[in-house]
């Protein structure tokens, strides 16, 4: 995030509304624009009409945020500056991970992804994946540079399946601290 980063004109897209990315986007939602975006049409109608079949978030939780939208548009992401990955990463037959699903999230990022923008990967990966596998395919799609033009932050997921506790985000510093790791000083 650039050092005049306003969390006043903060834009969020959280990209993978699986049992990490609704809690999160639900949770943000109740605070700042939120676009919650999943590839899966099905899942995007089915927020919509209040319904969450993981049972993550209560049907009164999806009814009562007010600034949470769902899209399975990319496109609906454009005006956002900070993005947050929750895709799965499954594992292989082999006990490899499938990193097609970030792989295929990096590459709908960068397509959108602008001068000044974060990106935060909260999915599981490997030691080394983001820098090695997934900024190169924000930068190919965005043709902005790491570090100059937009900045990127991990951070591993905080939610269990099945645990409704919410950690509060009552002051957003969680993420200010994440992304500032990846900040030249």
């Amino acid at each position: 995030m650039t050092p005049d980063f306003d969390l006043r004109r903060v834009r969020i897209a959280v990209i993978g509304l699986g049992y990490v990315g609704l809690p999160l986007a639900v949770e943000l939602g109740n605070r700042y624009p939120t676009v919650g975006f999943d590839i899966n049409a099905g899942r995007i109608a089915e927020l919509r009409a209040g319904r969450d079949r993981s049972l993550e978030v209560e049907p009164r939780e999806l009814r009562a945020v007010t600034r949470l939208t769902y899209t399975d548009s990319a496109d609906d992401m454009a005006d956002c500056n900070l993005f947050i990955v929750t895709v799965p990463t499954p594992v292989n037959a082999h006990k490899q991970p499938d990193l097609r699903p970030l792989k295929t999230a990096s590459r709908t990022l960068g397509a959108v992804l602008k001068a000044g923008d974060t990106v935060v990967y909260e999915s599981t990966v490997y030691p080394g994946a983001t820098e090695e596998v997934y900024v190169p395919l924000l930068e190919q799609g965005s043709g902005l540079e790491l570090n100059r033009d937009f900045f990127v932050g991990y951070s591993p997921e905080r939610i269990n399946p099945g645990d409704k506790r919410v950690v509060p985000l009552d002051n957003f510093m969680i993420y200010k601290d994440i992304i500032r790791l990846d900040r030249p000083d």
